[in-house]
């Protein structure tokens, strides 16, 4: 037996683990499902079939996600999370190499390394804004470019007119939406006028399901098609789908969370300044080299490497544990 050179020499994704008292390292939303929600999930999966395959194409939540946003079951595709489309979205389009845009999120290259995909690099300004000439000039010949707005780690939305340089040249543009409720500005009136626009969403994060691995892409139909020709079947469990049903028809229970995130992250914002950037996430990038000496007080952040070596990254939480987290990176400011 052997093994792929490749795969033996791939960094795989590594989280930290361990026995901290506060997690605000991957984005997480804070919040738990109330009781009364989750016993009305319970009694929905008394009625599942657990010796049965789930819908081959996850058509129940496609219809209601569809519902939910005023399009058609055949403008959505369901994933196991959203990294399962990613997996199949660098290899579904022709081209010589997907574009990205550091600093952003690892799983486009992680991705495409593993296929071997080469990567082109379209550097954010010192903004953290995409250059969209710039882009635009690469994905002539790309399989696709990934833009992330809200961007994952410095929390800002890309401009909608850089977005539409890059759409304009007509390559697959996969737009990653991941945080979008807590920015309350979308591109998804777009993927009527661009059947180029492909739109990545997630219930991990203001829907508070990250448990339960749920993702889904709004394209044009004829890239869903194609999609579900390569896609694993079944690989949406009938329980995540139920879950995730659930969660659309109580919206009301995450735009209260959303409201609240919001409202701790401005006042983290402020708080922090002038060490926090902007952020339209649920997350603060924070130009301080603090994970160590928060790691230390039970204080479990992201450090992030590269182009922002010295930064963390923080999600917003329960108050309680901002406060805790402001208390600790004051003091931590004032030893500098």
């Amino acid at each position: 037996m052997k093994i792929r050179k490749e795969v033996l020499e791939f960094r795989p994704y590594r989280v930290l683990e361990g026995n901290y008292k506060i997690w605000l390292d991957k984005n997480e939303n804070p919040f738990d499902l109330p009781l009364w929600l989750k016993e009305e999930i319970f009694w929905k999966l008394r009625g599942l079939h657990f010796n049965r395959y789930p819908h081959i194409t996850s058509m129940p939540l496609r219809e209601a996600l569809a519902e939910f946003l005023g399009l058609d079951s055949s403008n959505i595709a369901v994933g196991n999370g959203s990294d399962e489309l990613i997996n199949y979205l660098v290899r579904m389009f022709e081209g010589k190499y997907i574009v990205t845009t550091p600093p952003t999120f690892g799983m486009y290259s992680f991705y495409s390394k593993l296929y071997g995909i080469p990567i082109v690099e379209v550097p954010l300004d010192e903004n953290f804004r995409i250059r969209g000439d710039e882009i635009a000039e690469k994905a002539k010949d790309a399989l696709a470019v990934f833009i992330a707005s809200p961007n994952n780690p410095t929390g800002n939305l890309q401009p909608e007119e850089e977005i539409l340089k890059v759409l304009e040249t007509g390559a697959p543009v996969v737009l990653d939406e991941a945080y979008v409720e807590f920015a309350g500005k979308s591109m998804l009136d777009y993927v009527g006028d661009y059947p180029n626009l492909i739109i990545l969403r997630t219930f991990s994060k203001a829907f508070g399901l990250a448990s339960i691995r749920a993702g889904y892409m709004i394209a044009d139909s004829s890239v869903v098609d194609a999609l579900y020709r390569i896609k694993s079947p079944f690989s949406v469990s009938s329980v995540t789908m139920a879950i995730a049903q659930t969660l659309l028809e109580h919206y009301e229970v995450v735009e209260e969370r959303v409201k609240f995130i919001m409202k701790e992250r401005e006042r983290m914002y402020e708080e922090l300044m002038p060490y926090a950037y902007p952020s339209d996430a649920n997350f603060l990038l924070v130009k301080l080299d603090a994970y160590n000496y928060l790691l230390d007080r039970g204080i479990v952040v992201r450090k992030l490497s590269g182009r922002l070596q010295g930064h963390i990254r923080i999600t917003v939480g329960k108050r309680e544990e901002n406060d805790e987290v402001i208390k600790a990176l004051k003091e931590f400011a004032k030893e500098l």
